[in-house]
């Protein structure tokens, strides 16, 4: 009997104490956990450990919650979260496929600077897919990026923006004009 307490109390060491509320605030919170991230979206409490977990969150096929976490991210100036949401208009990932609001988040994150913003506000420029058509706002965005040292950017800028460099002919069908 000895031995099954002991086996017992060693076990129950080792486990983490339930969180618990008092009048001083949370002891045990969980932490580095999906709960918690979520949490903090939720509280409108937003860091670069939650704007990454969006990723996993997409990745693992979790689109609302995932939409939920980027677009709080966004608004908190994330401009990485802010391409992430592109993505996720242009591939209908937890809403409907929306290449007007993919390119507008893409603009967004190209305004606030970002390098892959740019290029990709750049590209939806040249292809006029989700915002009118300018070839020469296209090429700017792109040569910033290329100049900010973002090597796709680079690759189609030596290849004459051609964009089959960066997306093959595999895409060619989405971009083409609907009328």
């Amino acid at each position: 009997m000895p031995r099954a307490i002991c086996l017992l109390l060693c076990l129950a060491a080792g486990l983490p104490a339930a969180a618990e509320t008092s009048e001083f605030g949370t002891t045990n919170p969980e932490e580095m956990t999906m709960n918690r991230l979520l949490e903090n979206v939720e509280n409108g409490r937003v860091d670069m450990t939650t704007c990454a977990a969006g990723y996993l969150m997409t990745k693992s096929g979790r689109h609302g919650i995932a939409r939920e976490t980027f677009e709080a991210c966004a608004a908190a100036g994330y401009t990485q979260a802010m391409t992430w949401m592109s993505y996720m208009d242009q591939n209908g990932l937890g809403a409907d496929f929306d290449p007007d609001r993919a390119a507008d988040w893409d603009r967004r994150a190209a305004e606030a600077g970002d390098p892959v913003g740019k290029y990709n506000y750049g590209v939806s420029l040249l292809r006029g897919f989700g915002v009118a058509q300018d070839e020469a706002a296209g090429r700017r965005l792109i040569d910033e990026a290329a100049a900010a040292g973002l090597p796709i950017a680079r690759r189609v800028q030596a290849a004459g923006y051609d964009l089959d460099e960066a997306t093959p002919d595999a895409d060619n069908w989405r971009y083409a004009p609907a009328f």
